[in-house]
């Protein structure tokens, strides 16, 4: 017992209060650092991913890229247009914008085809990611106006204010996630323990590791630049692992102090957790860090800040673990002794320690597996592969800006705009690049390219041709009188580059051309993900597979646990395709359904719960494997593991799927279907897999569990090894 683990937590167990203040001091330096460097922002460019982003690259190379826009819409407030005060209006607002440093340009006022409406367009210096910061300005001014001429409305909409409104709304909901999380977690952790004391440890230990972690991940942002979504997935993932990390050490000295009977020491009683919960902590650990890492090689910068947010929180909960549990646990323990000291020499008997979970619900839950382990197999697969069913309709697309909420200020405005200027709606962006010499012939070919699609419904106008200034680098934008997210305008895109373009741009040699746009990015970035799929999936199962054999010497367990977790995972985004794709389940979970789900959620699934069931799967098979080694039968250490370890296996799925239950009640569609499917993963993985499959396979695959290494029986592990702290 002389592992890494049993040291730090004898270290932290001999000095606790220099742990606790050295935990303290490293979460501030954590914190203070992030202060420090700041926090490095992913840029346009990082998301540029296939044919979309190679346009995007050359319009850049030229200086003739998108500019990020905001529209501001002039009407009256009730009746008609008083056109003379809207022009009024109209050019108040132009002259304020021009004042601003933050606008490039402003387009003259446009009318809507009804005179209802006056539309002035700005265009912002920079690039589109940092127009949300910049865009209070402009809303200033626009306010201004208003006040101004109160006979009219004003209203301001585009992709800026629109990401501040989003960025607003995700900021209220995450408050709204934590005062819902926080509450259940607390009284869930009490029910366990019995003790708001014991239970607050987990809550404390998550938190402050969630600090850290911010901390951490701000300095990491500047080897793997943040989306915005680092603080969202460490919120998450933290609170989730952290908690169950504690748990499970703190449950498993819960046990040895019952079973122990006082006989050792607070000191003992660590040392004993860290050499069984803490190496569970640190493989489940190094588990979830190995899988989530596969999220890198999907080359895309959204997946690498997840991935970075949860590697560092995961880190950083299992050093937690590692140094301040074990000096928590110790300096409350020393106080239970005394209390209970001081009840025996009042005469008074010692309160009763909860120990090992292993009652009457568990042996009825497992009874199926233990009394008939193939038909117990046989139906939860059945069910499993019956919940997976729905993903043979899985359609899956990029959330775009058409599926923001409602109640965004900005989106109502933008629905307006979409009605008022339905030419305005859609806009392709085709960039060629050349030989400066060959920019006349370029020009021509677009111009062509421009008069086929004024014969298509499909497009309604475009703007003249746009050279840089060097003649390389040509740019032509056609309007699209549809949505964003309509099936028209996917075939408008289709059209372009499957038709338009090689006829015409495509026939000038040494040429280089392509399509950017929103609906050119919302079709090219699920393109790229399902081309990276196949290789973030293999290397997945490649490294649950090494990392379950490397903890348990099995290969049948690890091939076990990789089939285990590909069903759970299929089930789980089953439910999700049954619900989130339907319309049967939206006023129940105050969604407007899509009719597919978000791109990035099917990856993300697998690769997080890939990593989260190494928690279960350690933490029971360990149980398992310490009762084989302590000379019990397979059969029923698979029954005893299973049953002594289900309460807090339990108490984790809680913690888990309380916390991904509250992303539900978020407004942002994909982060909502993220919150369900894990929540579901995690209940499908703890009440069916390990309660139900796990045990019915093991029981069927007896002795064979452990090829090619059988565990040797031989070697016993002390009942109470010699550890400091004694009695």
């Amino acid at each position: 017992m002389n592992s890494l683990t049993v040291r730090m937590a004898r270290a932290s167990a001999r000095h606790p209060w220099r742990a606790l203040a050295g935990w303290l001091v490293f979460v501030v330096l954590c914190l203070a650092a992030g202060s420090a460097v700041g926090l490095d922002s992913a840029r346009t460019a990082d998301y540029r991913v296939g044919e979309a982003g190679r346009a995007e690259a050359m319009a850049a190379q030229g200086g003739l890229e998108r500019r990020p826009t905001e529209q501001v819409l002039i009407s009256a407030r009730s009746g008609a247009l008083d056109e003379a005060a809207a022009r009024t209006a109209a050019r108040e607002v132009t002259a304020r914008m021009e004042r601003l440093p933050e606008v490039a340009a402003v387009a003259a006022p446009v009318r809507s085809a009804d005179g209802r409406t006056l539309l002035v367009e700005v265009a912002l210096k920079g690039e589109e990611r940092d127009a949300k910061d910049k865009v209070d300005a402009l809303l200033a001014e626009t306010g201004a106006v208003q006040r101004a001429h109160p006979e009219l409305l004003l209203a301001e909409t585009g992709s800026p204010s629109i990401s501040k409104g989003v960025d607003r709304q995700r900021g209220e909901d995450l408050a709204l996630s934590e005062k819902i999380t926080l509450p259940v977690t607390l009284i869930t952790l009490l029910l366990v323990f019995g003790s708001l004391t014991m239970a607050a440890v987990p809550l404390l230990l998550a938190l402050s590791s969630i600090a850290a972690a911010v901390g951490l991940s701000m300095v990491a942002s500047h080897l793997s630049p943040d989306t915005g979504v680092g603080t969202n997935v460490i919120l998450m993932i933290g609170l989730a692992v952290g908690v169950d990390y504690t748990l499970f050490y703190l449950k498993r000295e819960r046990e040895e102090r019952a079973r122990h009977g006082g006989r050792l020491g607070s000191e003992a009683l660590v040392e004993l957790a860290a050499a069984t919960s803490g190496r569970a902590v640190v493989v489940s650990g190094l588990a979830v860090v190995a899988s989530t890492a596969t999220l890198y090689l999907a080359s895309d910068v959204i997946f690498s800040s997840l991935a970075t947010g949860t590697v560092v929180v995961v880190l950083v909960a299992v050093a937690s673990s590692l140094t301040a549990l074990p000096a928590l646990l110790t300096v409350l323990g020393k106080r239970a002794e005394r209390r209970a000291r001081r009840r025996t020499e009042r005469g008074r008997p010692p309160r009763r320690t909860r120990g090992e979970s292993g009652g009457r619900v568990w042996t009825a839950l497992l009874r199926p597996a233990a009394r008939h382990p193939l038909g117990t197999l046989c139906g939860a697969v059945l069910a499993l592969l019956g919940l997976a069913l729905p993903l043979t309709g899985l359609h899956i697309t990029e959330m775009s800006r058409d599926t923001h909420s409602r109640e965004i200020p900005a989106m109502q405005v933008y629905d307006r705009l979409n009605d008022e200027f339905p030419d305005r709606r859609v806009t392709h962006q085709v960039v060629v690049r050349a030989d400066a010499g060959r920019t006349a012939e370029v020009g021509e070919a677009l111009r062509r390219l421009a008069a086929r699609a004024a014969q298509d419904p499909l497009f309604s106008g475009s703007s003249p041709v746009r050279a840089s200034a060097d003649g390389r680098v040509s740019a032509l934008e056609l309007k699209v009188p549809h949505l964003g997210n309509s099936e028209q305008a996917y075939d408008s895109l289709d059209r372009l580059r499957g038709t338009y373009l090689p006829a015409t741009v495509g026939r000038i040699d040494g040429a280089a051309y392509g399509v950017t746009g929103d609906v050119a990015r919302y079709t090219d970035y699920p393109a790229h993900q399902n081309a990276k799929l196949p290789l973030v999936l293999g290397a997945l199962l490649l490294v649950t597979f090494a990392m379950t054999l490397w903890a348990f010497r099995s290969a049948v367990l690890a091939l076990l646990g990789v089939v285990l977790n590909l069903l759970s995972a299929a089930a789980a985004l089953g439910l999700l395709v049954l619900v989130f794709q339907g319309t049967w389940a939206e006023d129940l979970l105050a969604f407007d359904s899509t009719g597919s789900i978000g791109s990035r959620v099917p990856l993300f699934l697998f690769v997080i719960l890939f990593g989260l069931s190494m928690d279960y799967q350690v933490f029971v098979v360990s149980r398992i494997r310490e009762e084989v080694l302590a000379g019990v039968p397979t059969r029923q250490a698979v029954l005893d593991g299973i049953r002594r370890s289900a309460s807090v296996v339990t108490s984790a799925a809680v913690v888990m799927t309380t916390v991904f239950v509250s992303f539900v009640f978020l407004h942002i569609i994909e982060m909502k279907q993220i919150g369900f499917v894990l929540a579901a993963a995690v209940l499908i993985d703890a009440f069916v897999v390990r309660i139900l499959l796990l045990p019915a396979a093991l029981l069927l695959l007896g002795e064979r569990t452990w090829w090619p290494v059988r565990p040797d029986r031989s070697v016993r592990q002390p009942a109470e090894p010699p550890l400091a702290g004694v009695r």
